[in-house]
C-alpha cells in the first residue's frame, strides 16, 4: 500500500511540475509576443497605416496585420510548429490576444501578410549590418517529403512553376524530392537576401538574380559556385569579387584562403541553426504557398532574435540566449 501511495505521489508530482511548465511556456510566449509585436510596429510605420493594417479596401480587421505577422514570429521562436497546438493553447489566454481570429483565417492571413513580414525582416536586417561589404552565399536542401512518395505528393501539382522537384546535395551525398534554399549573409550573420527555388536549379542562377541589388563588394561561395564566365560578369558589372576555392584537378590550383574559410563557416552555422532550433526541415505544409510563409517567418524570428542580442549587446549569434 505504501509503495502505490508513493508511486501516485510521484506521478501526482509529476503532472504539477508539468502543469508549471506549461503555465511558464505560455507567460513567456505572451511576454515574447508583446516585444515581438512592439518591434514589428517600430519598422512597419511607413508600410501599415495607423490600425497596422496593409493599406486596402473592405472591412477593417480588428486582429491587424501586423498582430498577425508578431503571432507567426512568437510562434517560431518558441518552437511551436503545429498550428492545431498554437491555437488549442491560446484559447486559455484569450484576454491577452484580443480579438484573436480563428486558425483557418490566421493561415489566410498569415500568406497574404508574408511579404510585409519580409519587408520587416529587411529593415531589421539593415539596422544591425548596414553597409557591409564582404557576403557569404550558400544553398540548403529542403526536403518536401521521401523520394518515395514523391509521385504520391501533390504539392505544387497546379503550378509547375513552383512544384517541388527532385535535385541532389553534394555535400551531404544525398538525392532528394523539394526545393532549394538560397541565401546570401554577412560576415556578423545577419541574411540579407534569400530565395527558394525547384531543387534542380544551380547555385549560379541565384547569384545573377542578386547581381543588380549588389556592387563594389566580395562574395565567399563554395565550389558550387565555380565558374569563370560568372565571375568575369560579376567583376566587370558590378565590381564583385566571387571568391570560390579552387578544384583538386584545375591547372591554376590555389590553396584555400584562411580567412575566407573561416568566414564562410558563418551560413554554414545559420542553416545549422534553423534547421536545429527553427525546424526548418520540419514540414506540415500542405502546399506551396504555405510552405513559402513558413520560411519567412522562421528566417524572420531568427533575425529577430539577433536583433534582441543586438541591442543588449550580445553576441547576435548566440539565438538560444536571445534576451528578449
Amino acid at each position: 500500500m505504501q509503495k502505490k501511495l508513493h508511486i501516485s505521489q510521484i506521478f501526482s508530482n509529476l503532472v504539477v511540475e508539468k502543469t508549471n511548465t506549461k503555465i511558464s511556456l505560455m507567460y513567456n510566449f505572451i511576454a515574447k509576443y508583446g516585444k515581438i509585436l512592439d518591434i514589428c510596429k517600430h519598422f512597419s510605420k511607413k508600410i501599415v497605416n495607423e490600425h497596422g493594417n496593409i493599406p486596402r479596401r473592405g472591412v477593417v480587421p480588428r486582429f491587424s496585420d501586423i498582430e498577425v505577422i508578431a503571432l507567426s514570429i512568437t510562434a517560431e521562436e518558441m518552437g511551436f510548429d503545429s498550428e492545431n497546438r498554437l491555437f488549442i493553447e491560446l484559447k486559455n489566454y484569450k484576454s491577452a490576444f484580443q480579438n484573436l481570429i480563428s486558425r483557418r483565417e490566421y493561415n489566410d492571413r498569415r500568406k497574404k501578410t508574408k511579404e510585409l513580414c519580409e519587408q520587416i525582416r529587411k529593415q531589421i536586417a539593415s539596422e544591425i549590418d548596414n553597409n557591409e561589404s564582404y557576403f557569404c552565399i550558400d544553398s540548403k536542401p529542403i526536403d518536401v517529403c521521401r523520394i518515395a512518395r514523391a509521385k504520391r505528393c501533390k504539392m505544387g501539382k497546379n503550378n509547375y512553376e513552383k512544384a517541388p522537384d527532385f535535385g541532389y546535395c553534394s555535400s551531404q551525398k544525398k538525392y532528394y524530392y523539394g526545393y532549394k534554399l538560397h541565401a546570401l549573409c554577412g560576415l556578423s550573420g545577419v541574411i540579407h537576401s534569400y530565395d527558394l527555388t525547384k531543387a534542380s536549379v544551380h547555385d549560379l542562377h541565384y547569384i545573377k538574380e542578386i547581381q543588380p541589388f549588389y556592387h563594389d563588394c566580395t562574395i565567399i561561395g563554395d565550389k558550387g559556385y565555380l565558374s569563370k564566365t560568372v565571375q568575369l560578369n560579376l567583376f566587370e558589372s558590378a565590381n564583385i569579387l566571387l571568391e570560390v576555392p579552387y578544384r583538386l584537378n584545375q591547372k591554376a590550383y590555389k590553396p584555400v584562403y584562411k580567412p575566407f574559410a573561416r568566414a564562410r563557416k558563418r551560413i554554414e552555422t545559420l542553416f545549422s541553426q534553423l534547421t536545429d532550433q527553427f525546424m526548418i526541415m520540419r514540414n506540415y505544409a500542405k502546399q506551396t504557398e504555405g510552405l513559402f510563409t513558413r520560411i519567412v517567418s522562421k528566417i524572420s524570428a531568427l533575425t529577430i532574435d539577433q536583433y534582441m542580442n543586438f541591442l543588449n549587446n550580445k553576441p547576435i549569434g548566440r539565438l538560444k540566449y536571445a534576451l528578449f
